[in-house]
């Protein structure tokens, strides 16, 4: 069977709403960040064959046409947008992955693109006539009864897993400290720099005496435990094996492969616990043990989440985000799947090994990813 190969992976800063990138549409966070992994691949727009695009709080009207146009690839481009909410960075992965093994194309652009600062307004309509209503979270399921705001979620989680405010205090404060010692080293080469921004800004010397004065959001979850909203664009050129050959012995290197990837539904009451069903079917199908595991980037929407996915998937605490993770960043709904793809395939290009990215998406949904450098 052809093998997915990931071969360029770039993204650009995460920057909290309104900050540096609240002037900028998502066609204009995309574009920069495609041509570096066009340029670092070697490869020209012209020879892209599909663009996969996850975007969660846009307008609709096919984004993914939209940026595909925009950064100059070819009109033959149709460009597929998905929403998958917090879940289809990495699902447009899989997806590209298939149109790989299928025999499709050789080479598909997949990622995701979030302007939490320039997202469109939304109103609920109703049938009695009563004025249309603005809102922020749309429904995830179809009983009320079952679909908590996500703070209250994350509330209900750590409660069924006995995960106290102070854990979850312990885990941001251990994720800013790392992302603040990783960006003392110097820049991160993943990162594309966009209006003059060629770090992750949010990363704060975060202490106990901050966290017990942050805003409680429900029970135990705090301000200081939950990620930010935030803008940001991750791309991954994905390619068949075939063509990686080719392009290494052009002199773009070695690529990491997309070995398997799994998605799956769980209780909606509780979303921050489907990814850990969909790791252990993942591992368990690729016949992986979690000792094989060189790292593993975890969504850190919210601590709680983050810390269940790691004790019921028995995953080394070491392991888990070792240069922070969304709580030092931010959380680009639709692009934060790919950024820990994109942070995946640096470590393993660096160190090689095997590595799992896996997210959570409200509505009860876990995406898992395995890539192998």
């Amino acid at each position: 069977m052809t093998r997915a190969v990931v071969i360029a992976a770039r993204r650009s800063a995460v920057v909290p709403r309104n900050g540096a990138f609240r002037a900028l549409s998502v066609q204009e966070l995309a574009r920069p960040v495609i041509r570096a992994v066009l340029r670092d691949a070697g490869t020209r727009a012209d020879a892209v064959g599909e663009l996969v695009l996850s975007n969660a709080l846009g307008a609709g009207g096919n984004p993914a046409r939209l940026v595909a146009l925009d950064a100059g690839l070819s009109q033959r481009v149709a460009g597929l947008s998905i929403d998958r909410q917090c879940g289809g960075g990495l699902d447009a992965l899989l997806l590209a992955q298939a149109l790989i093994r299928a025999g499709q194309h050789e080479i598909v652009l997949a990622g995701g693109v979030e302007s939490y600062s320039r997202r469109p307004l939304r109103l609920r309509t109703f049938a009695d006539g009563r004025a249309p209503q603005p809102y922020d979270q749309p429904p995830f399921t179809p009983w009320p009864d079952r679909d908590p705001g996500m703070a209250q979620a994350a509330e209900d989680l750590a409660r069924a897993l006995s995960i106290t405010r102070a854990d979850q205090e312990g885990w941001a404060i251990a994720s800013h400290a790392a992302a603040i010692a990783r960006r003392a080293q110097g820049p991160l080469p993943e990162i594309v720099a966009i209006a003059g921004q060629g770090v992750d800004p949010f990363a704060r010397r975060l202490s106990p005496a901050l966290c017990a004065r942050a805003q409680v959001l429900a029970g135990s979850v705090t301000a200081a435990t939950t990620a930010v909203a935030a803008d940001a664009a991750a791309f991954c050129l994905v390619v068949s094996d075939r063509v990686a050959a080719r392009l290494a012995g052009g002199g773009s290197g070695e690529g990491v492969e997309i070995v398997a990837g799994q998605s799956l539904g769980a209780d909606p009451c509780l979303p921050g616990l489907a990814p850990v069903a969909a790791i252990r079917e993942l591992l368990q199908a690729t016949a992986t043990p979690v000792a094989r595991l060189a790292q593993a980037e975890i969504m850190e929407a919210f601590a709680a989440q983050a810390i269940a996915c790691q004790r019921e998937s028995r995953l080394p605490r070491a392991i888990v985000n070792p240069q922070g993770g969304a709580l030092a960043r931010g959380h680009p709904i639709g692009a934060s799947g790919t950024v820990l793809a994109v942070r995946l395939f640096h470590a393993l290009r660096r160190g090689g090994g095997t590595g799992l990215a896996a997210i959570a998406a409200a509505g009860g949904i876990g995406t898992a990813l395995l890539m192998r450098g």
